[in-house]
């Protein structure tokens, strides 16, 4: 996510295996030659162009979540954002998902059955967060919820949590408006961290006593949830002991910080 690996589009190899096809197949007249090569070539911009449009629409969605956490800073003297990434689905993984999928490629299969070309990682510092942040964007009239999943209720059975939101917002173009979809994840400092650890130890191979460390990244995924409840908890306990503010110190803590940067 934009930290992490903005998707490429390698020009020379995402439809190898398609014009590999073509040409064996290829045994008419030149003019059959012209049409498959232009059928090829008309795809291969049509999937620059969408990826384009995955690409605004992630960052449609990222100003959301940067206008909610400049409003949160301001009105509120906090950030529940600890920070966002992006990130655009690689072409190799599009093609492997619409594989496992039965799906050949094409635009209209990516658009259909890969929901998550488009992705935004929001880190939070607390559980609350999470919701307060994600009841905040889907509350917006442009905003449409396609599916949730809450993995914090319901973790993984390997202990992974976050909350999952496919959305859908509209993107304005020259002349045109089209309606996008991008998959959200929302999770704590600690989700993440337990989450990055663990993708990279997946795909190490032959490791020995595998079930052993997949029990103890379980455990892990435990105490780091407890933690998360903990932390929360004692903030909880520190807002609930101090005093009650006036509306003039509202007023006078919004004026101290009346030209701090936005």
């Amino acid at each position: 996510m934009e930290q992490k690996e903005e998707g490429t589009i390698e020009e020379g190899t995402i439809f190898e295996a398609e014009l590999q096809q073509e040409i064996m197949t290829i045994l008419d007249t030149p003019e059959a030659v012209f049409h498959k090569t232009k059928n090829l070539m008309d795809m291969l911009v049509g999937y620059r162009e969408l990826m384009m449009m995955y690409t605004c629409a992630i960052k449609e969605v990222r100003t959301k979540f940067e206008v909610l956490d400049t409003e949160f800073s301001v009105r509120f003297q906090r950030n529940p954002i600890s920070s966002i990434s992006t990130r655009l689905k690689h072409t190799n993984s599009i093609m492997q998902k619409l594989e496992r999928n039965g799906c050949h490629f094409s635009i209209e299969n990516i658009e259909k059955h890969v929901n998550d070309v488009a992705g935004i990682r929001v880190i939070c510092s607390y559980i609350d967060d999470i919701y307060e942040i994600a009841n905040s964007l889907l509350a917006q009239d442009d905003i449409t919820l396609i599916r949730q999943k809450d993995y914090i209720v319901h973790p993984k059975p390997n202990g992974y949590r976050s909350l999952h939101l496919l959305v859908m917002v509209p993107v304005f173009f020259a002349n045109y408006k089209r309606n996008m979809r991008v998959e959200v994840q929302i999770r704590t400092i600690a989700m993440d961290f337990w989450a990055s650890l663990e993708h990279q130890l997946k795909y190490k191979q032959d490791i020995p006593n595998q079930q052993e460390i997949v029990a103890q990244l379980k455990s892990c995924a435990e105490v780091i949830a407890s933690t998360d409840e903990e932390m929360l908890g004692i903030r909880q306990k520190i807002e609930a002991v101090s005093d009650t503010p006036t509306e003039d110190d509202i007023l006078i803590e919004k004026l101290s910080r009346f030209d701090m940067h936005i």
